[in-house]
């Protein structure tokens, strides 16, 4: 068992999943179902994919160092918080009641090429009638309600990885 909850081990876990998770998103939802993704996906997506970039890492290099693990940790804990926040407020926008929902604007791609990187991400989070909308459910979950599943999932497995960082320091003899 040791082996498997190991430094190695659980950022093997960690990159194996943004493979899955992201295999998910192009394969099954995009190209499959053909449901194209609302800009708060999109972001999801980048926040697992930097967490994955991140286990990457530390899984090819399996640094020795506590600081350089803890280092790496931070990245990929970053994306992944990243990931879930952006997932939680994307459910959020989905429970509002209709009379609330914000509008549908401009798609992404024209924000970016005509406004600044912080009035992009503003847009982005004050969210759309786009992002609202819920086109596609398994289980009787919206895609954002899965997806804050799996991400909390991966945000546990940071915390069994921080332990396994930190173990060292407190039971030293």
């Amino acid at each position: 068992m040791h082996r498997l909850t190991n430094y190695r081990s659980l950022q093997a876990f960690l990159v194996i999943m943004t493979v899955v998770g992201m295999s998910y998103a192009l394969f099954f939802l995009q190209r499959y179902m053909g449901l194209t993704p609302c800009p708060l996906c999109i972001f999801q997506r980048i926040g697992l994919m930097v967490m994955g970039g991140f286990a990457l890492i530390a899984v090819l290099i399996n640094p020795k160092s506590i600081a350089f693990k803890l280092l790496l940790w931070m990245g990929s804990l970053a994306g992944i918080g990243w990931a879930t926040s952006v997932a939680a407020r994307h459910v959020w926008l989905q429970h509002l009641p209709a009379d609330q929902v914000p509008s549908c604007g401009p798609g992404l791609d024209y924000w970016l090429d005509t406004l600044p990187m912080q009035q992009v991400l503003k847009e982005v989070f004050a969210g759309s009638g786009e992002c609202a909308s819920i086109s596609w459910q398994f289980l009787g979950l919206s895609i954002p309600e899965q997806s804050l599943i799996f991400f909390a999932v991966l945000l546990l497995v940071h915390i069994l990885i921080l332990w396994r960082i930190l173990r060292p320091l407190v039971f030293t003899h």
